[in-house]
Parts: C-alpha cells; sequence; structure tokens
C-alpha cells in the first residue's frame, strides 16, 4: 500500500488559497454546485511531490472561501482509467452529481508518447462519494479524423439536452475542440468540431480544457492551446490560457469567432475552468503554476494550487476578471489607510504575504510617467509590476525567472486612475489593475519577510488601503 506524500516544510504553504493536501495539484476539475455546495476537483497524485497517475482530490465549500477538504472522488483503478483519471467537468441531473472525465491509458508505461484517451462517467447521490458508471468508457474512441489527444470534456445544459466540449487534436496536427450530445449523460452522440486552430504555430497543435459558455449576449470558448509560438509580447509562456469570443450554432454545430485572446498575462496561469453560480455569476479557477517551472514547494513534499476565484464579465470585446466579493470575509484587520502625494512610499505592514492591497493612483494631470509596484526582499526585487502612462503598457518582472523568461506584458486603456488590486499569500501573488482589465498571476519563493515599495518618477497622488488576510 502506498504512503502518502508528507509536507516536511510549511516555508511556501499557502493560506487562503487552495491547494494540495500533499503530494501533486495540477488542472481544477468538476467546478459545479450540489446540495448548497460548491465542488471543486483538482488533478491530484497524493504519493509524491512529483506528478504522477492522477486521482481527482476534493473540496468543498458553502461559500467559495472557506473550503473543506474531501475524501479523494476518483482513483485510476479500473481498466478504463487505469494509467489516470485526467481532467473532466461536473454537472447535477435528477439530485445526482455526475463527474465526466478522461481516462488515460499507455501502450507502455515506460513511453508516455504514445496513449489513448475514453470518457467516463461517474456519479454521487451525496456529493462525498462517487461511482464510477459500469458502462464505461462512455465515449469509446475518438472519431477517426482525431489524433490521440482527446481529453477534458467540459458538460453543461441546453434545453433538454446535454453536451460537451472535448478538447484534441486532429490527424494534420492541428489543436481542436469537438462536441458530443446527450440525454442521460450516458449516452453521447459525436456531432463534430466547432472550432480548429488556424495553425499549429499560431493557435496551437493541441487545445486542452476547452470551457464553452455564454456571457452576455455572446458565446466564448476558453481553453488551454499548447504549441503557439511566442509573438513579439504576446504568448510568452510554455502554454497558454485564453478565448475566443463568437456565437455558437448548435444547429450547424459551428462556432463562429474572432481572435485568440490571453485570459491571464502572468507566468503562473493553466487549464481555467468555470461555472454558473445560483446567482448567475460566472465564476472561473485557473492553476496557478505552469508546466516546467521549478516547483521549488517539491523539496516540502507537495506542488501546486489554484488561483483564487475570480469573476468574469465580458467587456469592450474582451473577458475582466475580478475577485469574487466572497473574498472580503477573509479581511481581517485593516492595516494600511494612507493618502499622499509622493515619488516613493514605502507600505509598512507586520505580514506582508498575507495581504490585501487597493492601490489608486490618480494620473489624468500627473506630469510623470511611470509608476512601480515593488515587492522585494533584502537581496532583489521578487516581484515588479510597472505601468507606463505614454503608452499604458504594464511590464511584470520575476527576480527568479531566467533573463529570457522573467518578463510579462499587458496593456491597459486609458483612464484618468490607476487602480491595483493586490493578493499575496505566502508564495502567491495576484495583480487585478484597473477592475479586472489586466490580471497577472504569479507564485514567488522567499524565507525573509519582504517589504513592498511603490515608486513613481514624478510624485503622485495615491491612496493604499490595506487588510490583514486569513482563511
Amino acid at each position: 500500500m502506498q504512503t502518502p506524500a508528507k509536507i516536511t516544510n510549511k516555508r511556501y504553504r499557502l493560506n487562503y488559497h487552495i491547494t494540495t493536501p500533499s503530494g501533486w495539484m495540477n488542472d481544477p476539475n468538476g467546478f459545479s454546485y450540489y446540495q448548497g455546495y460548491y465542488h471543486i476537483f483538482y488533478q491530484y497524485y497524493p504519493y509524491s511531490a512529483k506528478r504522477g497517475p492522477m486521482h481527482w482530490g476534493h473540496y468543498r465549500s458553502q461559500d467559495l472561501v472557506h473550503w473543506e477538504e474531501l475524501p479523494i472522488a476518483l482513483t485510476p483503478d479500473s481498466p478504463e482509467d487505469k494509467d489516470g483519471c485526467y481532467s473532466g467537468s461536473a454537472i447535477e441531473k435528477d439530485g445526482r452529481l455526475y463527474l465526466i472525465y478522461t481516462g488515460n491509458h499507455y501502450y507502455d508505461v515506460n513511453d508516455h508518447s504514445r496513449f489513448y484517451q475514453t470518457q467516463n462517467v461517474a456519479f454521487s447521490d451525496d456529493g462525498i462519494h462517487f461511482k464510477k458508471y459500469s458502462g464505461n468508457p462512455a465515449i469509446t474512441l475518438p472519431p477517426t479524423d482525431n489524433s490521440q489527444h482527446f481529453r477534458d470534456p467540459k458538460v453543461w445544459q441546453d434545453g433538454n439536452e446535454y453536451y460537451i466540449v472535448v478538447g484534441g487534436q486532429d490527424k494534420k496536427g492541428l489543436g481542436r475542440a469537438i462536441t458530443y450530445k446527450s440525454t442521460d449523460l450516458l449516452h453521447w452522440d459525436y456531432l463534430g468540431p466547432i472550432a480548429v486552430s488556424q495553425g499549429a504555430n499560431i493557435e496551437g497543435y493541441t487545445w486542452e480544457c476547452p470551457d464553452l459558455f455564454s456571457l452576455g449576449r455572446e458565446d466564448v470558448l476558453l481553453c488551454s492551446p499548447q504549441g503557439i509560438v511566442a509573438n513579439g509580447k504576446e504568448y510568452l509562456n510554455c502554454y497558454q490560457t485564453g478565448y475566443f469570443i463568437g456565437k455558437m450554432d448548435y444547429r450547424n454545430n459551428q462556432f463562429k469567432h474572432g481572435a485568440f485572446q490571453e485570459l491571464d498575462h502572468g507566468h503562473d496561469f493553466y487549464a481555467a475552468q468555470t461555472m454558473l453560480t445560483p446567482d448567475n455569476r460566472r465564476i472561473v479557477f485557473g492553476w496557478l503554476d505552469m508546466w516546467h517551472a521549478d516547483f521549488p514547494e517539491q523539496a516540502d513534499g507537495w506542488c501546486g494550487a489554484l488561483t483564487l476565484p475570480r469573476e468574469l464579465t465580458l467587456k469592450n470585446d474582451q473577458l475582466y476578471m475580478t475577485p469574487i466579493n466572497e473574498l472580503k470575509q477573509l479581511r481581517q484587520e485593516k492595516v494600511v489607510d494612507e493618502k499622499q502625494t509622493s515619488s516613493s512610499m514605502q507600505v509598512n505592514v507586520s505580514d506582508p504575504q498575507h495581504l490585501e492591497l487597493l492601490l489608486t493612483a490618480k494620473t489624468e494631470n500627473w506630469s510623470g510617467n511611470e509608476i512601480s509596484f515593488i515587492f522585494k526582499n533584502e537581496q532583489e526585487n521578487l516581484v515588479t509590476l510597472s505601468w507606463n502612462k505614454e503608452n499604458n503598457e504594464v511590464i511584470l518582472i520575476r527576480a527568479d525567472k531566467s533573463t529570457t523568461d522573467a518578463q510579462r506584458y499587458g496593456k491597459l486603456r486609458p483612464n484618468s486612475k490607476l487602480k491595483i488590486q493586490v493578493f499575496i499569500d505566502t508564495s502567491s501573488i495576484e495583480f487585478f489593475l484597473n477592475n479586472g482589465e489586466l490580471v497577472f498571476s504569479e507564485r514567488y519563493y522567499t524565507t525573509k519577510k519582504p517589504a513592498i515599495f511603490i515608486n513613481a518618477d514624478e510624485p503622485v497622488n495615491i491612496s493604499v488601503a490595506g487588510y490583514s488576510l486569513a482563511e
């Protein structure tokens, strides 16, 4: 019997984010609402801080803020998923919670480049204990024009019918999203591709974690393409997460859409999944890490976290992400409340690593050009975020990255104010600029107490409010 990984040091452990109890965590899965609880599952390997055969870890919450750990929901213990219970989603039907997930199979366990993937179903009547469908796999084979990449089903209901969108790749090596339809969640009819990459280097050779939903009068296809080649200051991560805005034509099974846009501009955001809350908000989680990162916490017996839950809205033909209102429950004490006109300001707090900051700078008639948020320790600037008034460009710099990988970029629309909301949690920092127009999600690692500075090249009218945070 295998023994779960053990946490040996808590120096990087996050306090108010969802993270693995020990072992490995990646994609959020099965984000749903059932019997009065929000449920979030995740890709999980409990026996090592390094990735292994995927399980589904499980948390639930009544408020999206305080989370209760539940038993492992899915284990790769059946012929249909023997090499991993890969990503998928969840939905309630007739009082029962269904999980739709990918089963992974290696032809040779020593050669992970050759595999096949199936789509499977499990269900629960209490939201805690799950039973796999005896008829698995519910979808045995990908379509004939698909490659071996065939995974990550996202389920939704439209009228009396259920749909899943599955990510993958066609035989030409282009990423795509394909759909299936069902009336019972157990038997699925193939409909075909709804959208296909316009080029392996341009929109990716494989699309992971597709998620199709309506927002306002538009439809959105969220996905994580692999293989997009960096283009100037765009697409700089190992893999991307972004979206297409368009219209889903159910009659012709086509998603007519515009250009691909990145959702989060930081180093650490992948495999996002959304759900519609009972009060009709579209909420998203992402994996707060990135493939091929250094993962320093692996030395301590764990790896991985999820972002804070964020509300998605559609404005100006782009998605905005803002921290959900429920996160205000984390506020313990107001520790900063300052207004001043200055070119250099230190934010003095006793615990800068568990903090929410709200910064506002009045810039309409300001004669300067650059404002920077600097998060540093004694040796170096850990994370620096700078805004340039002349071109509205935002540049983020990570000290622990190589010179060629340290910077990430984004651009804001002209505004009379610069607003930055920052959440810091032991080894993570998330920036929300101008009410979610631009977002950067980052991990950072230090064992020394950091300091926070706000610098400008000319004195600027700035206000800072800050709250200590605890789960």
